[in-house]
């Protein structure tokens, strides 16, 4: 079976994030977009633990679906028929001080049933409140979070989180480490998938030797169900937690066939940069002025194409054999919002993405699978669009210091011919 799953998100519990992100909610958009396995996260949360008992059913050896079925995301929209099965996952953040350094790595654990989430709980509930946030910060190394995981859950996995983010991250410029192997020592072989982020995609990785060994995984980290998929993984396994478990542990098997990725330079963190100042640098220029913002005079956020330079030992990416590739893309509503010369988020890009859904059936239907020709009848400037896409012509303004950038797909002018859009 071929599918789709985000597996890093966020519940109504976690800081800053939509009061929408329930269970119904969640499965509502996952339908629109055509996403067929969501991670729970936040099962460290008590209040939201109580839900996961009382909303979810066991389907399948480690996956679980809604209880009752819920409205869909709006009414005038008719997604594909998916029913979403949910995965047990929840973030933690560590912040600790080792060798006199503080370290702030986020990492994501994933486990099969609620006996693991009780146990895992009760340790981490000694060590720091699970109660405050969906994603607990606790004064933990990130070895010491693995060990527990291994002891209470060891039918689980840990995958270290956007590991190139600078603040909370494996290698991360402000409070990361140079290596897996500084971060998780004697217990580096039991992590097989990383993590890459929004602001990285497989590429990038693969020009790091040191990284051949693992499974290069993405996900939306989406704090509101709209921003379901941003990024996500494609599986040909079997539908359960332990085959897709080992297909990702032993990628060549062929159980997992990538991932499907934000362009990079759209990332909050990809060049580096001041966003007081607007400063914006590429690696080779901050180089030159020591990372020194020029207006201020204060440090940049050092960026992921920066800091990524840094550790790389090759020029261009090399991909093990038994590792997948990936396809990059631009949200829906982004692409809609750019032809339509409006926000992504306004009421007419709103009505034009329930048309095209209503039409082909989800989100990922038309940007990976529907050929080009099936769009043109519909919208020969949505057809442009995608192909566009798909062969990765794009326009791209690079994000720093947690400011997005923009991805466009039209040159100025280029679309005055073709607005309105028309859909037939």
């Amino acid at each position: 079976m071929r599918y789709l799953a985000d597996l890093h998100i966020h519940s109504c519990y976690s800081r800053a994030t939509s009061k929408a992100s329930n269970l119904h909610g969640l499965a509502a958009w996952a339908r629109v977009k055509g996403i067929n396995l969501l991670g729970t996260v936040d099962f460290t949360h008590p209040a939201w633990l109580s839900q996961l008992k009382n909303e979810l059913q066991p389907v399948s050896p480690g996956l679980f679906k809604l209880k009752e079925p819920g409205p869909e995301a709006w009414p005038e929209v008719k997604p594909e028929d998916i029913e979403p099965r949910f995965m047990l996952t929840s973030e933690i953040s560590c912040i600790y001080k080792r060798h006199d350094r503080v370290h702030k790595v986020h990492n994501c654990i994933m486990v099969p049933d609620f006996a693991s989430v009780e146990r895992l709980n009760r340790r981490l509930a000694a060590i720091g409140n699970l109660e405050s946030d969906g994603r607990p910060i606790l004064g933990l190394d990130s070895h010491d979070l693995l060990e527990i995981l291994l002891e209470e859950a060891p039918d689980g996995f840990l995958v270290p989180a956007h590991i190139w983010t600078p603040w909370f991250s494996l290698f991360g410029s402000k409070s990361g480490f140079d290596s897996i192997e500084e971060c998780y020592g004697d217990l580096t072989e039991h992590i097989f998938a990383l993590e890459t982020g929004l602001s990285s995609d497989p590429d990038m990785n693969r020009r790091l030797s040191a990284l051949d060994r693992y499974t290069l995984i993405s996900n939306s980290d989406c704090h509101s169900p709209a921003r379901l998929g941003r990024e996500l993984n494609i599986f040909a396994c079997d539908f359960d937690f332990f085959s897709l478990r080992q297909a990702l542990e032993n990628p060549g098997e062929g159980g997992f066939k990538g991932t499907v990725e934000f362009y990079p330079e759209e990332g909050k963190y990809y060049f580096d940069g001041h966003r007081k100042c607007r400063v914006c640098m590429a690696p080779s220029r901050s180089h030159e002025v020591d990372g020194i913002c020029p207006v201020c005079g204060r440090p940049m956020t050092i960026g992921v194409a920066h800091r990524l330079r840094e550790l790389a030992d090759r020029e261009q990416p090399l991909y093990p054999s038994d590792q997948p590739g990936y396809r990059s893309i631009i949200p829906l509503p982004e692409v809609l919002g750019e032809i339509l010369a409006r926000g992504a988020a306004t009421k007419g890009v709103r009505k034009l993405y329930n048309l095209v859904i209503n039409r082909f059936g989800s989100e990922f239907n038309i940007l990976l699978r529907t050929p080009l020709d099936d769009l043109r009848l519909a919208s020969p400037v949505l057809a442009e669009a995608v192909g566009r896409i798909r062969n990765k012509r794009v326009i791209r303004q690079a994000g720093y210091d947690g400011e997005f950038g923009v991805i466009k797909l039209f040159e100025p002018g280029e679309l005055e011919a073709a607005r309105p859009i028309s859909f037939k």
